[in-house]
This record gives C-alpha cells, sequence and structure tokens, in this order.
C-alpha cells in the first residue's frame, strides 16, 4: 500500500504543476515561491541523508515550503495573492489555524483517533513543533483552495438557502460524539469532520460549486501529501480508531482519506465564522 501511496502523492503533485503550466500568467513568479520550491527540495534531500532535527520537524519544514509556493504560484497567474496582497490576513490565518485545530485535538482526547509518536523529550522543542505545524493547517488548504480556483474556473450556482436543518444536524454531529460511550464515539469522528461546515456555513458553500470542488479538491490534494510527508518523519501522528487498521496507505486507514474534503469544507467555513465574529481582517478566497 505503501506503494500505492507513493504513486497518488505524485499524481498530487503532477496535477498541481500540470495546472500551474497551462495556466495564464499575469505576473512573473515572486521569490518566496523559489524559497518554498527550495526548502522543500532540500528538506527531502536531508531527510533522505538521515539528518535528525530534518526529520524530527519536518511536517511543518515542508508545509512552510508549499504554503510558500503555492502562494507564488496563485500570484503568477492571477497577479495577486494572499501572502502578497493580503499579509496581515495570511497571519492571522495562520495565528488562528493553531486554536481552530486544537477544537479536533480536543475531540481526540475522547475520541482517541490518532496519537503522536517520536516526539522530542524537550518540552520547549515539542511545543514549537506543535504550533508551527498547527499554524500552517488553514494556510495549506485555504492557499490549495485558491491555486485550484484561480487555475481551473469557478461556476457558481443560483443563490438557494439549505434551512436551519442543516445547522440543527451539524450541532448534532458535534454532540453525539461526546456524549455517547466513548467506545462507541471512536466510530463516529466522522461526524466531527462534516459538523462544524453544516453548524457554521452550509449555504455559503453549496451556493457556490465551484468553490465546493475545490476545496474537496483541496482536501485530497492535502491529505495525501500530508500522509506522505507524515510517513517519513521522525514525530509523526499515528491512527489508532477501531477500523480498518490492517489496510493502511502511508499511515491512514484507507477509508479516512474521504474525510479530508470534507474537512477542507470545514476549515473554510471556520475561517469565515471566526473572522467575522472577532472582526479580524479577512482574506476572500476566490
Amino acid at each position: 500500500m505503501t506503494a500505492l501511496g507513493m504513486g497518488l502523492f505524485v499524481a498530487s503533485l503532477l496535477c498541481l504543476v500540470w495546472k500551474f503550466w497551462r495556466a495564464d500568467r499575469a505576473a512573473a513568479f515572486p521569490a518566496h515561491g523559489w524559497v518554498g520550491v527550495a526548502i522543500s527540495l532540500v528538506a527531502a534531500t536531508l531527510v533522505s541523508w538521515g539528518v535528525g532535527w530534518v526529520k524530527l520537524f519536518l511536517t511543518p519544514i515542508v508545509w512552510t515550503g508549499y504554503v510558500l509556493a503555492t502562494d507564488a504560484a496563485v500570484f503568477r497567474v492571477r497577479g495577486r495573492s494572499m501572502l502578497v496582497s493580503a499579509p496581515g490576513a495570511f497571519l492571522w490565518m495562520a495565528v488562528l489555524s493553531i486554536p481552530l485545530w486544537l477544537l479536533f485535538e480536543a475531540y481526540n482526547l475522547r475520541l482517541q483517533n490518532w496519537r503522536y509518536v517520536g516526539l522530542p523529550d524537550n518540552v520547549v522543542l515539542r511545543t514549537v513543533g506543535y504550533l508551527w505545524s498547527f499554524a500552517t493547517i488553514w494556510p495549506a488548504v485555504l492557499e490549495t483552495t485558491e491555486f485550484l480556483l484561480v487555475t481551473g474556473g469557478r461556476k457558481v450556482a443560483e443563490s438557494r438557502t439549505l434551512g436551519r436543518g442543516w445547522t440543527f444536524l451539524g450541532a448534532l454531529m458535534l454532540i453525539v460524539p461526546l456524549v455517547i460511550p466513548a467506545e462507541w464515539g471512536a466510530y463516529l469522528f466522522g461526524f466531527v469532520w462534516v459538523g462544524f461546515a453544516f453548524l457554521l456555513d452550509a449555504d455559503r458553500v453549496w451556493r457556490d460549486w465551484g468553490l465546493l470542488r475545490a476545496l474537496c479538491g483541496a482536501g485530497m490534494v492535502c491529505g495525501f501529501v500530508w500522509e506522505f510527508w507524515n510517513y517519513w518523519a521522525a514525530a509523526r501522528w499515528v491512527y489508532v480508531f477501531p477500523i480498518w487498521q490492517d489496510w493502511k496507505i502511508f499511515e491512514m486507514p484507507v477509508p479516512g482519506y474521504l474525510g479530508f474534503p470534507a474537512f477542507a469544507v470545514e476549515v473554510f467555513a471556520m475561517y469565515v465564522f471566526v473572522t467575522r465574529v472577532l472582526r479580524l481582517p479577512y482574506y476572500e478566497v476566490s
């Protein structure tokens, strides 16, 4: 299954590269994009040489490079991008990514779907690794979403409202895994992967099919890339949820990959909701 995962990882990157090269050019590829590409290539080389500190911080290192390169690709295609045109909003997105992801970590304390292994004993290094890694999650998903939008077009459906029933359903999905016995709730983490999307912003996503398609695509791309780099990292997560443990691609049981598109929709919904409530600088992914 590792070979299949390698193929999916390569296919994901080739898809992004193909879309990039066939897209129109609005500006030159900026310097921070080359820095991002260099970071990823150097990290991969050093890992292959067995450099310990790179393997320890591999996840945040390569995702920093990925975010920089993807943002630069968006700028090259459209002439503006999140990091170049709205650096304040980008910084807030990275900051918000930490507490937003910690919500899922809080659910995991009870549902026990994954755990971390190979973490450094030094509490400072461990904390830096956590915060740096978590800060890349929202930027990675939303930068990839915007890249897919600007290189693949967008179709907005007719405006419609799904109704408050979806909000109620989202709330129910987020509550049920917490109130039933933990051994049953471990099977229902899928509810958490979709619950926030329904609770916070189902209408907006479903009105814009292009956005929904881009978010789901970004979720799958990021999912394969996340799991690939995690597999080679010294400090990594392993999945312990009670199904399909004998059928894995990298560390993730195969059905778990279905959660990545839903998670990407949640990333968008949570970002929009929190920035509006807190009146923080907001970047319109479009």
